[in-house]
C-alpha cells in the first residue's frame, strides 16, 4: 500500500465535490470551536438550504482583497453552499469575529483571477483542490476562474 500525499488526503475528504463524513466532523469541530472568532481568515457561513429550507453552517476562509472581504469556493463546479447562496439571493449570516447579516454578491468570472490568487496565499488547505499552484502567474488563474465561485461580502 503506497503512502498518499497530504494533498491527496485533503482531496479525498471532498470526493465528488461533497464533504465525506470525516470532513463533516472536521467542519463541526471548526464551527463550534474558537477559530471563527479568533483567526483572521476563519469564518462560518450560515445560509438556508435550497431544498431542505434548514439553516446550513459551513466553515470558510474569508480574505481581504483591495479593502473588500471575499469568500470563495475551493471546489470546482457546483457545490452545495454556492448553490444555496445563489438560491437565497445572497442573503446569509457570517461569523467572522462576530455574527453579522450579509449579502453575498457573486463576482463575475472575468474579475475572479486576482482574488483567487490572493485566496490561495492564505487558504492553505484549499491549495490541494486547485489545479494551479498558488504561485502560478495570473494567466493560469484566469483560465480556472470560471470553475471557482467567488462572492463579495457586503453588509446588509
Amino acid at each position: 500500500m503506497s503512502k498518499r500525499s497530504r494533498s491527496d488526503k485533503r482531496r479525498a475528504l471532498y470526493a465528488g465535490s461533497h464533504p465525506t463524513e470525516k470532513a463533516k466532523a472536521i467542519h463541526h469541530r471548526f464551527i463550534h470551536g474558537p477559530q471563527p472568532r479568533l483567526l483572521p481568515i476563519a469564518a462560518v457561513l450560515q445560509v438556508r438550504g435550497r431544498n431542505s429550507g434548514n439553516i446550513v453552517d459551513l466553515p470558510l476562509a474569508i480574505i481581504r482583497f483591495h479593502g473588500v472581504w471575499y469568500v470563495a469556493s475551493m471546489l470546482e463546479g457546483k457545490c452545495n453552499w454556492v448553490e444555496n447562496v445563489r438560491a437565497a439571493n445572497g442573503h446569509a449570516r457570517l461569523l467572522h469575529g462576530r455574527w453579522r447579516n450579509v449579502s453575498l454578491v457573486e463576482v463575475p468570472a472575468s474579475e475572479r483571477a486576482p482574488i483567487l490568487k490572493r485566496y490561495l496565499v492564505f487558504a492553505w488547505s484549499a491549495r490541494s483542490h486547485f489545479s494551479v499552484n498558488w504561485r502560478a502567474p495570473i494567466e493560469d488563474f484566469e483560465r480556472i476562474a470560471p470553475l471557482h465561485a467567488v462572492f463579495r461580502v457586503n453588509s446588509r
